[in-house]
């Protein structure tokens, strides 16, 4: 070896070391041209790879240094790096090349005859494939096993993989309390700092998940903000930013900061295009158009929506929401009947079934809402997540305003209400007082409902959801006795939507008039109300009650 190649490597060993990973990667790939590296030092080039977003790189990294520790009779290292050839394949969805990988493993412990911790990574690998193939209850009996296994050696990667792989097979066998048990006890010691790098993100991402399959909404959040904050103490690390930053758009989109939200959504998609076909590319996408949806914004949300189901992602159920605010109500209500008949899990059926709700309250098919309702509760109980709870009494509050009974939908309205204020998701909670308004007008309460209107028209003007907005606002408006202060019907109506914050042009495309007619209008509007500017015509209409 070289004197020039010897300190090559003892950099690239340091950076490996210091968690530079892109360097590393540098100095590695520079050594390894001038002459092939040693089996060790390709497992560090492969995770280093790994860990800069090129996946496929490295498992054909791994494979070279597999190769060589078995040339060399070194098996359980062997073993080790075929390990993560297979793991990296069936977490892409490659089955057969996952199958095959723990096929190789297996062949050359057969070799080995003493106890060796890499018959657990086998084991966890099996536990794996069996779970993707949908055999829950099988898989936790090896993941047990993989587990005991890590105890046993002192492994704490392959302890942690392994009670990870549990708590998501106990929460598909239907035993939520135990899964997040297990995925509580995983992540709790990751600060430890015993944890390779490769296995703390995977870990993270794999608790955040089952969080998500519970709706178990304030840990996902909270292992979210846990995962972003590790991701930005390595500039160069890409491997878990994309899934990262996918959580923290859903997690924002929830918390009704919106636009941070789609910011979170392109980086993701930025990130997960290396290498270009991943299946999460489909999942930030519908996210995407869900923003877009919600905003009001349909052409980007069609386009999204579409670039998701290219991906392998079928954009349900915001498609369907998104033909039910066209007013296709038939396209709607067809749409959300096919995606429910192809979903067989509770967990992708609960995310189809609020809006499945909704669309049958439109099309007047109240005995089928309130069969929806019912599926959603057993789910809700079964879980026993407190977002799908809030859900329902949420739904069920809709379907009995919708059945003329008001009495009976107000303390669902309220309880969830109270609890999308506590879950600190303001979009929902802005909905549910838009019902509340609605029963309590049904009810005589006037005052009751207009109040209610206006606080969801103050949260729809600060999320920027401007279909909601436009619709509460027209609520506002309905039936109201009140001074308009010298304003015309048709003046009233162009206050509201420059209230509603929309630019000339798209006040003149709603109420089909000209540019020019819309500016006068906006002139004559202000001289009666002795304002000069859009802001100050805005701030009178809301002291005033015009809005």
């Amino acid at each position: 070896m070289t004197l020039a190649r010897a300190d090559r490597l003892r950099e690239a060993r340091s950076l490996f070391t210091a968690r530079r990973w892109s360097d590393a990667c540098t100095q590695f790939e520079a050594a390894d041209d001038d002459e092939s590296l040693g089996g060790h030092d390709l497992a560090r080039l492969a995770a280093a790879q790994h860990l800069v977003g090129r996946e496929l790189e490295s498992a054909d990294t791994w494979s070279r240094a597999f190769d060589v520790a078995r040339e060399q009779g070194e098996l359980t290292w062997a073993a080790r790096c075929g390990f993560w050839v297979g793991f990296v394949f069936l977490n892409r969805g490659d089955l057969p090349g996952g199958n095959g990988w723990i096929a190789r493993v297996q062949r050359v412990l057969t070799d080995v005859k003493a106890s060796v911790v890499e018959a657990g990574y086998v084991q966890y690998l099996v536990a794996l494939r069996t779970i993707f193939d949908g055999d829950a209850e099988a898989a936790y009996a090896l993941f047990e096993d993989a587990a005991h296994a890590g105890v046993r050696f002192g492994d704490r990667d392959l302890e942690t993989l392994a009670l990870l792989g549990q708590g998501r097979a106990l929460i598909r066998l239907g035993r939520p309390e135990d899964g997040v048990a297990c995925l509580d006890e995983a992540i709790v010691g990751i600060p430890s700092g015993d944890i390779s790098p490769v296995v703390v993100g995977d870990s993270y991402c794999t608790a955040i998940e089952g969080c998500q399959e519970l709706f178990d909404v304030r840990r996902a959040q909270r292992w979210t903000e846990e995962l972003s904050h590790w991701c930005e103490q390595y500039p160069d690390l890409v491997a878990f930013r994309g899934h990262c930053q996918l959580h923290r758009a859903e997690a924002l989109t929830l918390r009704g900061s919106w636009p941070d939200a789609l910011s979170e959504v392109d980086r993701a998609l930025e990130h997960h295009a290396r290498p270009a076909g991943q299946l999460a590319v489909g999942a930030a996408h519908y996210q995407q158009g869900e923003l877009h949806r919600l905003r009001g914004e349909v052409e980007q949300a069609e386009a999204a929506y579409q670039a998701a189901r290219r991906r392998g992602r079928q954009p349900q159920p915001g498609l369907s929401l998104l033909r039910l605010a066209q007013g296709h109500v038939a396209e709607a209500e067809a749409a959300i009947h096919r995606a429910l008949a192809e979903a067989d899990d509770p967990t992708t059926r609960s995310r189809l079934l609020p809006a499945a709700a909704e669309i049958l309250v439109a099309t007047h098919d109240l005995d089928g809402a309130v069969e929806v309702c019912d599926e959603l509760e057993a789910t809700a109980a079964s879980f026993r997540s407190r977002m799908l709870k809030t859900v329902v009494a949420h739904s069920r509050g809709m379907v009995q305003l919708a059945a003329n009974e008001p009495e009976g939908a107000l303390p669902l309205l309220r309880q969830a209400l109270e609890e999308w204020h506590a879950l600190d998701v303001p979009y929902q909670a802005a909905r549910v007082h838009v019902l509340v308004g609605r029963a309590s007008r049904v009810l005589g309460d006037e005052e009751g409902a207009r109040s209610e209107w206006a606080a969801a028209r103050e949260t729809f003007a600060d999320l920027g959801a401007q279909p909601d907005l436009e619709q509460v606002v027209a609520l506002l408006a309905e039936g109201a006795d009140r001074d308009l202060h010298g304003l015309s019907a048709r003046q009233l109506e162009v206050l509201m939507h420059v209230a509603a914050g929309r630019s000339n042009r798209e006040i003149a495309d709603a109420l089909v008039i000209s540019h020019r007619t819309v500016e006068r209008h906006l002139s004559d509007i202000f001289t009666k109300l002795d304002v000069s500017s859009r802001a100050a015509a805005t701030a009178y209409a809301y002291k005033h009650g015009l809005v």
